[in-house]
């Protein structure tokens, strides 16, 4: 299966999680590494236009490319087992608790769940304690440039 991540160039890997663990996210309190991706680039692209100020064209980013075998074992959670206001802005400790103990119980290399920017679209978080994790594989690196467009006052 292909995933898509765009990343700052400037926050470093795109298999570390670090950036996630610095900040910390939706699904993820700080000092937890994760890797947030999305099922398609234009899904990438709305996760984080979101997060960015309006006005302001974000530069220095670079769309990755993942593959996750096929063999690999992916929970999939469903609206209802998502904890109450996981959609909401801003997000909630109750989402990153969530995410944590997917993380800390180290039961499956990656969780799907529907998107709270885009419902009926699909994310992908990556756990990189996990065992297998070393199979999922970067096949391309590509500079980023979002569309003047998404930012306009």
């Amino acid at each position: 299966m292909i995933v898509y991540r765009l990343l700052n160039k400037k926050y470093g890997s795109a298999l570390s999680g670090e950036g996630a663990k610095i900040a910390g996210g939706r699904w993820n309190s700080p000092e937890i590494e994760m890797i947030y991706t999305s099922e398609s680039r234009s899904l990438c692209t709305a996760e984080v236009a979101v997060n960015l100020p309006i006005g302001i064209l974000p530069k220095g980013y670079e769309m990755i490319t993942f593959n996750i075998p096929d063999e690999m074992i992916i929970t999939e959670m469903k609206e209802d087992m998502l904890p109450l206001g996981w959609k909401s802005s801003p997000f909630t400790t109750l989402t990153q608790r969530f995410g944590d103990r997917f993380i800390y119980e180290n039961k499956f290399p990656v969780m799907k769940f529907t998107s709270a920017v885009v419902p009926g679209d699909f994310n992908y978080l990556i756990n990189p304690r996990h065992p297998d994790f070393n199979k999922i594989e970067i096949i391309k690196k590509e500079p980023y440039e979002f569309d003047e467009r998404l930012f306009k006052r």
